[in-house]
C-alpha cells in the first residue's frame, strides 16, 4: 500500500525537489508513496484571488487569511482522512519518533505557510499539529516539508536496501536515543589515521560495547540533553 503525502502551497513547483531523486525518488517510482500537491492560490477570495492581507492592529509582512486557507484544506480533508501537519517555528520539535508513527500510517497533509503566519483563527478552528523543525526562521513552510518528509519516506518498508539500516541511527528506539556511532570502512589507513582495531577484531561482541560507549560519549559531549531519559547506571560514558 502507497504511503500519500499531500502538500498544500502556494509554490506547486517547489515538489518533488529533493524526494524526486535517490532513494525518495526511486521509491517514489515503484509506488511505495505518492506526492499530490494542491494550489491555495485556487481558493483566493476576491476579484484578485487574494490569500493573503495585512495584519489585524498592523505591523510588518502579510497574513494569509483563515477563509482560504480553510477551503484550500477543507477540500483536501473532505477527500483524504489523514493527519494534518502545519510547518511552523513555534511547532512541537520535530522528532524521530514522530517521523515513525507518521511513517506507520497512511499518509500525511502538510499545509505550507508564507508570510507572516496564517490567521489563528484558522489554526483554532482546524487544529493542524503545528511542528517545527528548530530554533531558526525559514522562508516558508515547503522546505520543511521537504525535510520532514524525507525523514518520513526513509522509514517506509522497502525504501532502504537494508532493514538494519534505519534501526541503529541516531534517535532511534533501537540505539536508545543516543547519537550514532563512528563509522569506517576502507582504506585501512587514510591521512596517516587508522581503523580502530576494535572495528576489524571480528570480536562482534566486544565491538557492540565498544560501539555503545563511543556512542554515549559522542552523546555525552554533543547532546546531554539526551542523556537524561537514560537508566541512571548508562547515562554517564566510561573513561
Amino acid at each position: 500500500m502507497s504511503w500519500n503525502a499531500h502538500i498544500i502551497t502556494g509554490f506547486p513547483a517547489m515538489f518533488p525537489g529533493c524526494l524526486g531523486e535517490s532513494l525518495a525518488g526511486r521509491a517514489r517510482e515503484d509506488g511505495l508513496w505518492s506526492l499530490t500537491t494542491h494550489d491555495v492560490r485556487e481558493h483566493g477570495q476576491g476579484k484578485h484571488k487574494n490569500i493573503d492581507d495585512t495584519p489585524a492592529g498592523g505591523g510588518a509582512g502579510m497574513v494569509m487569511r483563515a477563509d482560504v486557507a480553510a477551503s484550500a484544506l477543507d477540500s483536501v480533508t473532505a477527500q483524504h482522512e489523514l493527519p494534518v501537519l502545519l510547518p511552523s517555528p513555534r511547532g512541537v520539535p520535530w522528532t524521530q519518533d514522530l517521523a515513525q508513527e507518521l511513517a506507520e500510517g497512511a499518509g500525511a497533509i502538510f499545509f505550507c505557510n508564507r508570510y507572516e503566519g496564517i490567521d489563528e483563527r484558522f489554526i483554532e478552528a482546524r487544529a493542524p499539529l503545528e511542528v517545527s523543525l528548530g530554533d531558526y526562521i525559514l522562508s516558508g513552510g515547503e522546505p520543511a516539508a521537504l525535510v520532514m518528509l524525507d525523514s518520513i519516506i526513509r522509514l517506509l518498508p522497502g525504501v532502504m536496501g537494508k532493514v538494519e539500516s534505519g534501526l541503529q541511527e541516531s534517535f532511534s528506539v533501537q540505539s536508545g536515543g543516543l547519537l550514532e556511532h563512528p563509522h569506517y570502512t576502507r582504506p585501512q589507513v587514510w591521512e596517516g589515521m587508522e581503523i580502530p582495531e576494535v572495528v576489524t577484531s571480528g570480536d562482534h561482541e566486544k565491538l557492540d560495547k565498544w560501539r555503545r560507549q563511543r556512542a554515549l560519549e559522542m552523546t555525552q559531549e554533543r547532546r546531554p540533553d539526551l542523556l537524561e531519559d537514560l537508566p541512571q547506571n548508562d547515562s554517564a560514558p566510561k573513561k
